[in-house]
Parts: C-alpha cells; sequence; structure tokens
C-alpha cells in the first residue's frame, strides 16, 4: 500500500481543481469565455488574485477563437513560452526564433536584447498570427514598435512580460495603444508580474476553448 493518500488521476484533479478555482477566485467582471482564460492563469500560478491585473480588450477572446479556428500561427519572444504551449489543440505552427544562430550576432551588432533581435523574422508572419510574449519587456516594446511602423496586424497580442525593468511600462503601453491606435485585441497582465507560463497557459486557454473543452 502507498504511504501517501493522494489523488492520481488527472482529469479529478483537473477538476477539483477548478472547482475550487471558482470558489476562490471573484470571476464577477468576466464574461463566461474570459473565466476560460482567468481560470487556466489562477489554475498556473496558484494565486486566485492574479487576476485582478488580468484585463481583456474588446473581442480579444473572440479574435483568438476565430484565429485559432482557422490555423493561426503563435509567434513566442522565448522558447519557455513555446514549449509550454499544448500543441496538440493547434492547427498552426508555433514559432520562436531566439536560438536562430545568426540573432545572437545580430544583438551584439545593434547592442539590443536577443528578443528583440530575433523578432526581425516576425513581420513576414505576424499577419492573422497569435502573439504571446511571456518573458521579455523588450519584445512586446519592439512588437509596438513594428506595429507602428505598418507591420501586418496578428489577431491577438498576449502581453504577459514578467520583471521589474520595462515590465509593467510595456504592458502599459500595449494596453493604451494596441487596441486603439493599432486595433489589435490584447490580453494583458499589468503590473511586474508574468511570465512564460502564464503567457502559455493564456494560449493553452483559447486553444482548449477553440476544442471545445470548458470548465
Amino acid at each position: 500500500m502507498p504511504r501517501f493518500d493522494y489523488l492520481s488521476d488527472p482529469d479529478e484533479i483537473e477538476r477539483q481543481s477548478f472547482t475550487q478555482i471558482r470558489q476562490l477566485t471573484d470571476l464577477s467582471r468576466f464574461d463566461a469565455d474570459q473565466q476560460q482564460v482567468a481560470m487556466r492563469l489562477v489554475h498556473t500560478s496558484g494565486d486566485p488574485g492574479i487576476v485582478q491585473d488580468l484585463h481583456f480588450s474588446s473581442g480579444a477572446v473572440a479574435a483568438g477563437l476565430d484565429a485559432l479556428t482557422k490555423g493561426a500561427d503563435v509567434l513566442c519572444d522565448i522558447e519557455m513560452v513555446s514549449r509550454g504551449i499544448s500543441k496538440r489543440y493547434l492547427q498552426g505552427q508555433v514559432h520562436c526564433f531566439l536560438n536562430a544562430p545568426e540573432v545572437a550576432e545580430r544583438a551584439r551588432q545593434t547592442r539590443e536584447t536577443r528578443s528583440m533581435a530575433a523578432m526581425a523574422e516576425w513581420p513576414a508572419r505576424m499577419a492573422g498570427s497569435i502573439v504571446a510574449i511571456g518573458n521579455a519587456p523588450t519584445a512586446l516594446f519592439r512588437l509596438l514598435d513594428l506595429l507602428d511602423e505598418g507591420a501586418p496586424r496578428p489577431a491577438l497580442i498576449i502581453g504577459m512580460p514578467v520583471g521589474f525593468i520595462n515590465a509593467a511600462e510595456s504592458k502599459q503601453a500595449l494596453w493604451d495603444v494596441g487596441p486603439s491606435e493599432f486595433q489589435t485585441p490584447c490580453i494583458a497582465l499589468l503590473g511586474r508580474r508574468g511570465g512564460s507560463a502564464l503567457a502559455a497557459a493564456t494560449l493553452n486557454a483559447l486553444a482548449r476553448m477553440a476544442s471545445g473543452i470548458r470548465f
């Protein structure tokens, strides 16, 4: 007999987890679709209070679901976001160029972050894509620069970089100008909190919904 008594069935673990999340989290300001994303972030972080910083622009979830249904590709700022995405629910491809051989040299020459340098590959793939930024605030700022320069608009931006320098500022900039000036819906976790796991979790929540899975 096992020494410890614990739940081991993965489906039951997930079901009970989301039951508790609904009990512990104030989801009242979110609609039914937004709640699916919010609960996934609570599930990933273990923190019901994280939803206080979660913001959806008008039509953001619908735009994400429509893009995924059409087989949209996903652009990620870092491999950790890409690795965290449940690709079995996707029809499109997940791209991250951070480790491409030319990126490190490009970053050295331009004296910018590797995340910024990797985004030279993005404009050709941005139209109709979903962008998931979970680590580098400089990547989110560069994305806004690209849009300001006329780059093709993605279907949705998930903005959740983490940290103390540029993180809160980059997400606030996204929230301030993404939907209004660039007509691009966004899901943002304002403030310093964020991270690759949360950006991936947001995409996974949308992908599950697009596949008919809800909690």
